[in-house]
């Protein structure tokens, strides 16, 4: 059987971890596991926090593991340089910011909430 390959920054199952900002339900700092990793180009992790609540579709920029932590410095800088990136991709698309996030914590955009408004209406649904 040919070995697997993990990328250098990518978590496994049974990391320990740290929530990096706040979460539904858990706050900035709050410590736990990985329990799971999905994914194949786009990594999810599912993630059992101290405080008994359990997340799922969690981006790794959302979570910090102890070396992280040691790094400090060049964590930030990575998240700001993140960051950037994407406020310019969503200041090009137009959608007028804003959005609503989902039980998982993820966002979705005003732009699609505001579409699905506009498909029931027509349709007659709301």
């Amino acid at each position: 059987m040919a070995a697997t390959t993990v990328a250098r920054d990518q978590l496994r199952k049974g990391a320990k971890v740290v929530a990096t900002t706040e979460l539904r339900g858990v706050p900035e700092g709050t410590p736990g596991r990985v329990m799971m990793v999905a994914g194949l180009s786009w990594i999810r992790y599912w993630v059992r926090f101290d405080n008994g609540v359990q997340l799922g579709s969690i981006s790794r920029d959302k979570l910090a593991t102890k070396a992280d932590l040691e790094r400090g410095d060049e964590v930030e800088e990575l998240e700001v340089a993140g960051d950037a990136g994407g406020a310019a991709a969503d200041a090009g698309e137009g959608d007028g910011g804003g959005g609503k996030a989902t039980p998982s914590g993820t966002l979705v955009p005003q732009k699609l909430l505001d579409r699905s408004a506009a498909a029931r209406v027509r349709l007659g649904a709301a």
